[in-house]
């Protein structure tokens, strides 16, 4: 066709048509039509040519201009849309590099095959325009439920219509043995929505701990308006589940709201997840607490947490160990998910033998390195003295506490702990030479003598040996292989030094060695605190 004044009223009018069609922005018809327009020029006149076409979006006249830019004598390479600040003194007065020139050139007539081109052009930029429309709708649901018709089954994979598009219920995101006819009606959590070049990719999902989340808050309104908080779920879709809940009305009982009359609530959430069973359990900012209510309905007689490791021990009574377990661990491993802790259960049989050897091991050790008899060592260990550190530095007054220890036989003990330390201490550093360590990590603080060797034997003998160390491989740590946690033993672990402490060494080594910019860390660390009172803050 040619651009005239007896079709330049169409383009608009198409513009609009599919745009109305389409539900986008006819402005982005009309940009995909100048592009046509301006690709179908190109042939005409040249490629190499920078042709561009603007269409009036009031009369629809289609203006064909030609630009180039002035550029440096040693940078031109296209003659056709570029030339030298000499060349373009006799078009422009005082031309500069970076300048354009554009002047209006005839508009083309579009033959058979500039035509198919346009339309493909107009097409593709059609399609990517419901893309992007499709996304920004999607975009911001993520995290919520929709209610949608299947469309068909592909390899196990639900492709479910959403009505501007596709989205996919995976396999592994299905409950058990889920099967779907086209057409059924099917109730998904958004999971993610990701930008594709192949267009918007919406995820879907069921077994997703938030999937039930938003199936309580849709079922019970107490927590819908914010009555009632949901801290915590863990599932084993289609098998069970545990949801933590916490009231902030002292009127409202969190665990009955979500219950419901006659269980009317939990029994619709329920029924959605397949008849999956739900432990309602009440939050307690007490971990300990809140580890027996999720242990439930096993009965728990001791706690023992130890935050740093983020380990609990579980002490049940012998009989109730197979219910605190549950079937192949289902019940200690949901509490586990739940309070993002690693739980041990312990029978109360087994935890007294192991509270026996341990009095033993440490009763042991003070006879040997104290030079004391057995009944000595027993009534230091049963006063909670667990190493020789403890007692060649506690205060005086702590071992004052001791039956039938005076302030002489305190300071006798202390005097001989920190002989033997001394001499430790001294061995330890011996050795540490032997194997070639190096002035710079003597010196370095925050190591032991006895932590200097353990490294030596490891191949840690420079500052900048330890600088390349990870603070797992300091501290130990845990890798999943083949589905299973392995531990792996750190080199420093045996000393009691946590992932945090590990890491501030490695880190105040790397500062002294010049490989970090400390004023960096600073401004890290700035904006670590500033995320983490953000996240107070949405809370």
């Amino acid at each position: 066709m040619t651009i005239t004044s007896a079709n330049q009223l169409e383009l608009l009018q198409t513009a609009e048509a599919v745009a109305r069609e389409k539900m986008i922005d006819p402005a982005l018809v009309v940009e995909a039509m100048e592009e046509s327009l301006a690709r179908a020029a190109k042939s005409r006149y040249g490629s190499e040519m920078d042709i561009r076409v603007s269409i009036d979006r009031k009369t629809g006249k289609a203006t064909f201009t030609r630009v180039r830019t002035v550029v440096e004598d040693d940078l031109l390479e296209n003659y056709q849309a570029e030339f030298t600040v000499e060349q373009a003194k006799q078009y422009m007065e005082n031309p500069e590099v970076g300048q354009t020139f554009v002047e209006e050139v005839p508009p083309v007539e579009m033959g058979r095959i500039a035509a198919q081109s346009a339309k493909q052009v107009i097409l593709q930029k059609v399609r990517e325009a419901e893309r992007d429309k499709q996304y920004e709708e999607f975009k911001d649901r993520a995290g919520t439920i929709i209610n949608a018709a299947v469309k068909r089954e592909e390899y196990g994979n639900v492709i479910v219509d959403v009505g501007a598009g596709e989205a996919v219920l995976r396999r592994n995101e299905k409950i058990g043995r889920e099967a779907y006819r086209p057409n059924d009606r099917i109730r998904c959590y958004i999971k993610d929505v990701r930008r594709e070049q192949r267009g918007p990719q919406i995820f879907l999902s069921r077994t997703a701990p938030e999937f039930m989340a938003e199936l309580f808050k849709m079922e019970v309104p107490e927590i819908y308006e914010g009555i009632i908080d949901i801290k915590a779920v863990a599932r084993d879709p289609g098998s069970r589940a545990k949801i933590a809940v916490i009231s902030y009305d002292g009127s409202i009982d969190p665990v009955g709201a979500c219950v419901g009359m006659r269980g009317s609530r939990v029994q619709a959430v329920v029924n959605e997840l397949q008849g999956e069973k739900i432990d309602i359990i009440p939050w307690n900012e007490d971990m300990p607490t809140f580890l027996v209510n999720a242990l439930q309905p096993s009965e728990v007689s001791k706690v023992v947490l130890d935050e740093e490791a983020g380990k609990i021990e579980v002490v049940v009574p012998d009989e109730q160990l197979s219910l605190a377990i549950g079937r192949r661990g289902q019940n200690v491993r949901l509490a586990s998910q739940l309070t993002g802790l690693d739980i041990d259960i312990l029978t109360e049989e087994e935890e007294s033998k192991r509270r026996q050897a341990e009095f033993e091991v440490r009763t042991k050790m003070f006879m040997e390195t104290l030079d004391l008899d057995e009944f000595f060592a027993q009534l230091i260990v049963s006063e909670g003295f667990t190493s020789l550190e403890e007692v060649a530095y506690v205060e005086i007054e702590e071992l004052l506490v001791i039956e039938g220890v005076d302030e002489d036989t305190a300071s006798e003990l202390q005097a001989r702990a920190r002989d033997y330390l001394d001499a430790q201490n001294k061995k330890a550093m011996d050795r540490a030479r032997e194997l070639g360590v190096e002035d710079s990590l003597v010196e370095f603080e925050g190591l032991t003598p006895l932590m200097i060797e353990a490294l030596a034997e490891d191949g840690v003998k420079t500052l900048e040996d330890f600088a390349t160390c990870a603070d797992w491989e300091l501290a130990g740590g845990w890798t999943m292989v083949d589905g299973e946690r392995v531990k792996d033993d750190g080199v420093l672990e045996k000393f009691d030094v946590s992932l945090e402490e590990a890491q501030d060494l490695v880190m105040t080594a790397r500062v002294m060695l010049g490989w970090v910019d400390p004023a960096e860390l600073e401004a890290e660390a700035a904006e670590g605190e500033k995320g983490e009172v953000a996240e107070e803050a949405e809370v």
